[in-house]
């Protein structure tokens, strides 16, 4: 197949493509725009593969899609260009609206006039994956309370609420139009290359740097973790056999609160690199006060894509915990590079596109 995916410099992007060069024989173009989040280091191993090609676009620009789509003429499109950090969101929500919802738009329509324009083999092989988060659905308070595919959407955020908008627009598509899309909503990833404002990759660094390790509130809020790789399997399985008009929830199978992911941080990094003082890591927790409209509780009931597609993710929060703590220890470079802003930089003389 030739796949399209948008935000393919992101974290989850750039593992989704990582997986389809290294895994499997699809070609790919990688469509991004480039903002803080997106970073070409993260594709480094794969950048002159000669199944692998990058467009610096904006997915609200609908000429520039339009164009990519008429040139690359993919079988399928990944969609996991987004703005995604709810701290983010709350302090401007400007740039939630315009990615997650107008760009959605602008993308959807101009796949909707490439689609039309397919031979009927290919309109009928054609998808429209749409990646989603389980934030749309508001937070869990019962304490066996899971997220089904059908539970009712009730975001608490600025992010989740542009997000539950685009997959609003995914759905209209489909039963007005027929474009023949799938839908996955995801619960909190981890893993390689993750940006340092997120909790994991924060609280390492943090750590090694000697600097407090924020908790908000009193770190009781329950996450359901999900290894980034596993992700990306998970991704692949329904873009190829996944039905069309589906939702398919993705999750660990890892409820962790916040507190005990910090903890359980602390520990690793106590084993691996000691601090140079006397003491835990877990002396530098700090806490402080909760964000406005902070969900208790995700908790993914994943059943469906294990049942129908044969989905189950390979690592525990053990395991895939001890990996990304490695890495990061292995790769303080690539962090530092992001945290002091020097990947930005270097890309500004890049070339818009770039083939091998």
């Amino acid at each position: 197949m030739r796949i399209l995916v948008t935000g393919g410099a992101g974290f989850i992007g750039s593992a989704l493509i990582r997986h389809l060069i290294n895994d499997t024989d699809h070609e790919v173009l990688n469509l991004d725009k480039l903002t803080y989040a997106g970073n070409l280091e993260s594709l480094r191993e794969v950048e002159n593969h000669p199944r692998y090609r990058f467009l610096q676009a904006d997915i609200g620009d609908q000429p520039a899609v339009s164009e990519a789509l008429h040139s690359f003429q993919p079988d399928a499109i990944m969609h996991l260009a987004a703005e995604s950090h709810v701290d983010r969101s709350i302090d401007g929500p400007a740039a939630f609206i315009q990615t997650n919802i107008v760009g959605t738009y602008a993308l959807l329509e101009a796949t909707r006039a490439y689609w039309s324009k397919l031979d009927e083999p290919r309109r009928q092989a054609f998808r429209f994956h749409h990646i989603s988060t389980d934030e749309v659905y508001g937070d869990l308070h019962g304490a066996d309370d899971l997220f089904t595919e059908t539970t009712p959407y009730a975001p608490s955020s600025p992010y989740s609420a542009s997000k539950a908008a685009s997959d609003h627009l995914v759905r209209a598509w489909q039963r007005t139009y027929g474009l023949p899309v799938l839908l996955t909503n995801c619960s909190n990833n981890y893993g390689p290359y993750h940006f340092p404002e997120k909790l994991i990759p924060l609280v390492i660094l943090n750590a090694l740097d000697g600097k407090a390790l924020p908790v908000y509130g009193n770190g009781q809020q329950v996450r359901d973790w999900l290894f980034v790789e596993d992700h990306a399997r998970a991704l692949l399985q329904v873009v190829t056999r996944g039905a069309v008009g589906e939702t398919y929830n993705i999750g660990g199978h890892n409820e962790q609160k916040n507190l005990d992911v910090v903890h359980a941080i602390c520990d690793l990094l106590d084993e691996l690199q000691p601090r140079a003082a006397a003491g835990s890591y877990r002396e530098q927790v700090t806490f402080v006060t909760d964000r406005p409209g902070h969900d208790l509780r995700y908790a993914i009931d994943a059943s469906k894509i294990e049942r129908e597609l044969g989905w189950t993710p390979a690592e525990t929060f053990p395991s895939g915990l001890r990996k990304t703590v490695r890495w990061y220890l292995d790769n303080l470079d690539w962090c530092r590079r992001v945290q002091d802003g020097s990947y930005q930089r270097e890309r500004l003389g890049a070339p818009r596109e770039q083939q091998a």
